[in-house]
C-alpha cells in the first residue's frame, strides 16, 4: 500500500489520502461571491480524487482581497455562496477547506487575468490598503499603518470567517500568514517596523498570529482541525538584514500546537520583492521536515512537487504529513487518479468516482 493513499486523520476529520489541493487564488469572483467557476473548479479536484480541497484564500473582511476579484467570507452572502460548493466537494469523497486571509499592504492589486500592474487605483474599483507598516511593497502604493486598536480587533475578524465557513459547510479552515500578506507582514522583521506590543521582538511579532489562532480556534468546532499556512523564509538578500526564517518558523509552530492548531502548511517568501529564491523540484520540503521536526506538528509541504513517485517519497522519508499540489493541480485535476495508476494501487483502493472507474483498467 502507498503511504501517498494512506488515510490521515487530524481530530475528527479524515482526509481518504495524502494528496491535497493547494488554495489558489482564481481571480474570478464578483464582490467577493464564488459562482459556478469555482463550484466546476473545486468540484473538479474532488471528483479528481485529492483527499483535501482547499478553497482560494478568502477575505475576512473586504479590503483584505488581494485583488477585487478575490473572493471572500465576511458576510452571510458569502456564507450561502460557498455551501454548494463544500456540499458538492464532500460528495465527492474529499474534505473541504477554506483559507482565511487579509492581504495587508498586497491587496487591491490588479488581477493577473486583466491588464495592469501594481495597485489598483479607488477610482478603477481599488481601495486603501493598510498593514503592520507605513512602508509599501515594491511597486504598490503605500499602506496605512494600523493603529494598536486596530490590530487588536483584527482577531475577531478571522473568527467571525471561522463562524461562516462552519456554517457553509467546511471541515478545515486554514489561516493565511504566509506570502507576504498582513499577518506575514507583522511577522517578518523586513517589514514590521512597530514599536508598540505588536512590533520589535520575536514575541510582540509572533503575537497577532497568535491572537488569530486562539481566536478561530474558540470559534471553530473542536472536533475539526485549524491549519496555519506560514512562509518558513523570506528569502532575504545575503547582504542584506536577516528576515523571518525556518528556525522562528518551527518556533512558532511548536507554540501554535498548545494553542490548538494541528498542521503547519510550509511554503516560503512573499513579504519582500527582493527575495532571492532558489527554485527546483521540492525545493521548500526541507522546510517542511524542519518545522515537523522541531515543532511536533504535521505538516504538509509544498512547491513543485510534480511527479507520483517524489510525492511518495516525501511522505514515505517523514519529511511531512501530505503534500499540497498547485500549479500541477491546474494542469491536471486528476492527478491523484493518474498517482493511483503509476503507484500500482488497486481499483478498488484508488479514488475514482463511479462516473470515472473504468479509468483504473488497466
Amino acid at each position: 500500500m502507498s503511504v501517498l493513499f494512506e488515510p490521515l486523520t487530524l481530530r475528527d476529520v479524515t482526509t481518504r489520502n495524502r494528496i491535497w489541493l493547494s488554495p489558489m487564488c482564481q481571480y474570478s469572483s464578483v464582490d467577493g461571491l464564488p459562482n459556478n467557476w469555482h463550484l466546476v473548479h473545486l468540484g473538479a479536484h474532488a471528483a479528481g480524487g485529492y483527499g483535501l480541497v482547499m478553497a482560494e484564500a478568502s477575505a475576512v473582511v473586504p479590503e483584505g482581497r488581494i485583488s477585487p476579484q478575490d473572493a471572500g467570507i465576511w458576510s452571510d452572502e458569502h456564507t450561502d455562496a460557498w455551501r454548494p460548493i463544500a456540499d458538492f466537494v464532500r460528495s465527492q469523497g474529499a474534505v473541504p477547506g477554506i483559507q482565511l486571509a487579509h492581504a495587508g499592504r498586497k491587496a487591491s492589486t490588479w488581477s493577473p487575468l486583466l491588464e495592469g500592474r501594481g495597485t489598483v487605483p479607488e477610482s478603477e474599483g481599488g481601495w486603501a490598503t493598510v498593514s503592520s507598516t507605513h512602508r509599501p511593497f515594491t511597486g504598490y502604493a503605500a499602506p496605512r499603518a494600523l493603529s494598536t486598536d486596530e490590530v487588536a480587533a483584527l482577531p475577531e475578524r478571522f473568527a467571525e470567517a471561522a463562524v461562516r465557513a462552519e456554517t457553509a459547510g467546511f471541515d478545515v479552515v486554514e489561516i493565511h500568514a504566509a506570502h507576504g500578506y498582513l499577518l506575514h507582514q507583522f511577522l517578518s522583521p523586513l517589514v514590521n517596523d512597530r514599536t508598540d506590543r505588536y512590533g520589535g521582538s520575536y514575541d510582540n511579532r509572533v503575537r497577532l498570529t497568535v491572537e488569530v489562532v486562539d481566536a478561530v480556534r474558540a470559534a471553530w468546532p473542536d472536533g475539526k482541525p485549524l491549519f496555519v499556512r506560514f512562509s518558513a523564509t523570506d528569502w532575504a538578500p545575503d547582504d542584506g538584514p536577516d528576515g523571518w526564517d525556518v528556525a522562528q518558523t518551527a518556533e512558532l509552530a511548536a507554540l501554535l500546537a498548545g494553542h490548538g492548531a494541528d498542521l503547519v502548511d510550509v511554503s516560503s517568501g512573499g513579504a519582500i520583492a527582493e527575495q532571492q529564491i532558489a527554485t527546483g523540484p521540492g525545493f521548500q520540503v526541507p522546510f517542511a521536515r524542519e518545522v515537523r521536526l522541531k515543532s511536533d506538528l504535521p505538516t504538509a509541504a509544498v512547491g513543485l512537487i510534480t511527479d507520483p513517485q517524489q510525492a511518495e517519497d516525501v511522505i514515505a522519508g517523514g519529511d511531512a504529513d501530505a503534500v499540497m499540489l498547485a500549479r500541477v493541480g491546474l494542469r491536471e485535476p486528476g492527478w491523484p487518479l493518474r498517482a493511483a495508476h503509476e503507484l500500482g494501487i488497486p481499483r478498488e483502493e484508488a479514488p475514482y468516482p463511479p462516473q470515472y472507474v473504468r479509468g483504473a483498467w488497466r
